[in-house]
Parts: structure tokens; C-alpha cells; sequence
């Protein structure tokens, strides 16, 4: 995890030329003189939370939310406002580690940097657009004033390129949130435009539990054709880059928590299916929705929860079991890396006597999938350039196969209370792995006898085919 410092390029660069268009009344005119400035962030690394000017120590009145593969967007106070600023623009994302994706973004990244605040602050964000056409940002999930809540054309006039507007309103909730545009919503939100907004509460909330780490992030998915950097935008269903915060595994850091913490996970949904979240090792509930906290009463214990399309989660548990638990998406597809549909099964075809006149024939072919796909997690098979591979990420075993919507829980006894970094691989206690077993240690199995035809023939062997009889298939 890296220190939270973005970078602040020249406002000379956007304010030049630039005039300033007000999304509604009530702004004054001294609030627009100086607009705040707009911080930028190129890393992907995971940000360590943000604290606000003159908090120190114990001082701040929340437990601050660490964005995976993401930061907090600074703000200034402004005669009790907080003041935002938010620039939509084109990104260089690097997904994975080499696997750079042209987007859309806000200052600097897909998604865009987290807001957060505290429930009754009154918050101004001003929203430059240095994108080629039109833009707005929709507040997913706030309670605010119809003129602030972003959809181009119903609610306001877009924000033409070039231009700055501004939205203010009070943070009336406390809970977990999405901004992301309704504007051109199948492009932009297809080239990764969104971003996390989250209100704590202001006083003890019965329903919302005091944690000590505190988890976000995005579900996203892109279509990138291999050898390709830009997303195909008209994509509805056959999405190959499945993503968490616009990584994938292994790029997607892990989440860390110390032994005992209770430790809270916000996810939401911006992708164009549903996502069921299953972590290993622990239980969990939810504790959370966009609508708000949940009451203890409606909660139950789970391991796997599905998160639709434009929802938000919010995941407790306590992390009371050390060592490295997986966290993916159980669409199986969606723990992989950019994959062939096209591609025919081929489990159980002999190649025998094909290969090698193949390979004369094409000396680049290659077997794949008669004995499974498990051998691409290691097969060094040569892609086009920037393509991400179907299978990667390699652990302390060999390569773990996975890719995609899938991290780890890494949880340790020991680390610091705002320890963030990856403690490394888990340490396996003495007699806690699994291990081989001698063949002639094995318990005997048993065979139940194979069960007769009606017709009282042999049964038919296994991968062979019958004719079905005259007249048809039988039912």
C-alpha cells in the first residue's frame, strides 16, 4: 500500500479558456471565484486512507475506508462546505501488471477516486469535463434535491465538453454509494466511468457497528479484444475482463486484517450481470444496502451473497481465522482472463498420430484442453501484445489458476491496528495442510455394481454413442 499523496497538476492547464456553468442556484459567487484543485493519481496501487488537514491520531470521527486499488479524493473546507473537485477524462489504466486498457475516468483513474464524509456535512463537487463529449454524474442512491441528482436532459443540461459544473447538497445518510454518469450512460460506463461515495454516520447508529478495517470497491467488466487497449463500448453480455476496481487478479491487492478484527467489506454492482461474492474461511452478513443499514433482526449468516446489477453490499465478519482465504466472484467464468468463446470442448479426444503432422503443417500449433484447461495456468503460450492471459497468478504452490474477480483475506495475528501492507504467503502451522498420501495407506474404495439395461443387456461403455431407436428418440 502506497501513501495517499496524488499529485496536483497546474490549474492553469483547465482553466484557461474554460467558463463555469452552475448545475443549479445557490452557489455563490465567492465559492466559484477559486475553485478547489483537482488531485490526480496514477497508481494503481492501493491508496492508505486519507486524513483530513489538522486531524491527527484519534481525531478523526471515523474509521477512514481503504479503497482497494483505489484513494480517497482530498477536499477543503470552504466556510463549512466541503469542496470536491472531479475531472472526467481519458485514463491509462494498468489492469494487471503490463496490461495497460485506454478509459474513461475521473483525475487520473478508472473508477474514479472514493468520496467520503460524514452524514449532515454539506458538500460541493465541482465537476470539470475534459472528456470529447458531454457528460453529468449521477449520485447513485442519495437523497438530495431532483436539480443535483445528475441525469442529462431530465435534471439538468449535460456538461459540455470543456466545461465545469457544480452539484452541492447535504450528505442526509449514512451508507455506502456509486457516482457514475447518465449521460451517453452505455459508452461512458463501458469505458469504466464510475466511482464510490460513502457517508459515515455522525453519532452511534444502532444498526452500523464500529469496525477496524474498513473495505470498498467496484465490480466492473470491460470487453477487450486481445491485442487491443480499448474497450468495445456496444458489448451487452460477452464480457472478457472481469474486474474489481478495473483489476484483475493477480493485479487486485489483497485485503488484510489483523486477527480479531471485525472488518467490514463494501461492494457494489456497475457491471452487466450479477455477481455472487463468496469468501473462504470465515462467515459473514449483510450488514448493508444502498438503501441503508440493515437491523440485526434481517440478518443471517452466509459465505456467498449475490450482488445485481447496480446494488450495493456492505459484508461484516470477524476475521478469527489466520491465513490466506480466497475472495472471488463464483461465476466461475469471471475468475478467468480474457477467454475464447469459440474454443470446442475437446476433453477425452485422443490426439495420438495428429499432433506432430499438425505442427509441420503449423509449427505454432498447440494441444489444448484434452485432459482440461489446467495446464494454461502454466503453459508460457505466446499472446498478442497486451492481451491478458485466460489464466494467471502464481502462489507460494504453484500457479493458482485463477484470474479475473478473485484476491485473497489474508489475515494475521500481530499486525499493526493501520497495518495495510500484504503480510506475504501464510505459514502453514505443523499438520494443518493437506498432504499426499501413500497409495498403500489409502482407505479401500468400494464399486457398486453397474445397474442393468431394461433390455437386460450390457450397459453401454462410457464416451461411446447409441442409435436411438426407430421412430425417433426415446423419452
Amino acid at each position: 500500500m502506497k501513501s495517499n499523496a496524488p499529485s496536483t497538476p497546474s490549474r492553469r492547464r483547465w482553466l484557461a479558456g474554460a467558463a463555469t456553468a452552475v448545475a443549479a442556484a445557490g452557489v455563490s459567487r465567492v465559492a466559484l471565484a477559486a475553485l478547489p484543485e483537482a488531485p490526480q493519481q496514477t497508481s494503481a496501487d492501493t491508496a492508505a486512507p486519507w486524513t483530513p488537514p489538522g486531524v491527527t491520531g484519534a481525531g478523526r470521527p471515523y474509521q477512514p475506508v481503504v479503497t482497494l486499488n483505489g484513494w480517497t479524493l482530498p477536499w477543503r473546507l470552504n466556510n463549512g462546505v466541503k469542496e470536491f473537485h472531479l475531472v472526467a477524462e481519458p485514463v491509462v489504466r494498468e489492469m494487471a501488471p503490463g496490461f495497460f486498457v485506454n478509459m474513461w475516468g475521473y483525475n487520473g483513474q478508472s473508477p474514479g477516486p472514493t468520496i467520503e464524509v460524514v452524514e449532515g456535512d454539506r458538500v460541493r463537487i465541482f465537476v470539470t469535463n475534459r472528456l470529447p463529449e458531454h457528460t453529468t454524474i449521477h449520485w447513485h442512491g442519495q437523497r438530495l434535491p431532483n436539480g443535483m441528482d445528475g441525469v442529462g436532459g431530465l435534471n439538468q443540461p449535460q456538461i459540455p465538453a470543456g466545461k465545469t459544473f457544480v452539484y452541492e447538497f447535504t450528505a442526509q445518510r449514512p451508507g455506502t454509494f456509486m457516482y457514475h454518469p447518465h449521460a451517453d450512460e452505455m459508452v461512458q460506463m463501458a469505458m469504466g466511468m464510475m466511482g464510490l461515495w460513502i457517508t459515515h454516520p455522525r453519532a452511534r447508529h444502532p444498526h452500523i457497528a464500529n469496525v477496524q478495517r474498513d473495505y470498498a470497491f467496484l465490480l466492473n467488466a470491460f470487453d477487450i479484444k486481445p491485442g487491443a487497449m480499448t474497450p468495445q463500448v456496444n458489448t451487452m453480455l460477452d464480457f472478457n475482463i472481469w474486474a474489481w476496481n478495473s483489476r484483475v487478479f493477480p493485479g487486485i491487492s489483497p485485503l488484510v486484517a489483523r486477527l480479531g478484527d471485525r472488518v467490514r467489506v463494501r461492494v457494489g454492482n456497475l457491471t452487466m450481470t450479477n455477481h455472487p461474492i463468496h469468501i473462504h474461511g470465515i462467515e459473514f452478513e449483510v450488514t448493508g444496502t444502498d438503501g441503508g443499514p440493515v437491523p440485526a433482526t434481517a440478518r443471517w449468516p452466509e459465505v456467498t451473497t449475490d450482488i445485481a446489477v447496480g446494488q450495493m453490499r456492505q459484508l461484516e465478519f470477524i476475521a478469527d481465522e489466520p491465513g490466506d482465504w480466497a475472495m472471488h466472484c463464483h461465476k466461475s467464468h469471471h475468475t478467468m482472463g480474457a477467454m475464447g468463446h469459440g474454443v470446442p470442448t475437446m476433453i477425452g479426444v485422443d490426439h495420438s498420430g495428429l499432433v506432430r503432422p499438425l505442427m509441420r503443417a503449423n509449427p505454432d500449433y498447440m494441444v489444448m484442453g484434452e485432459r482440461g484447461m489446467a495446464d494454461m495456468g502454466e503453459m508460457q503460450m505466446e499472446l498478442p501484445r497486451n492481451t491478458f492471459p485466460m489464466m494467471t497468478g502464481t502462489g507460494p504452490y504453484g500457479p493458482i489458476e485463477m484470474g479475473g474477480m478473485f484476491t485473497t483475506l489474508k489475515v494475521r495475528a500481530g499486525l499493526g491496528a493501520n497495518d495495510y501492507r500484504d503480510p506475504g504467503d501464510y505459514a502453514m502451522p505443523p499438520g494443518t495442510q493437506a498432504r499426499p498420501v501413500e497409495v498403500g495407506n489409502a482407505p479401500p474404495t468400494t464399486r457398486a455394481p453397474a445397474p442393468a439395461t431394461p433390455s437386460g443387456s450390457p450397459p453401454t461403455p462410457a464416451g461411446s454413442a447409441t442409435k436411438p431407436a426407430a421412430g425417433g428418440h426415446q423419452h
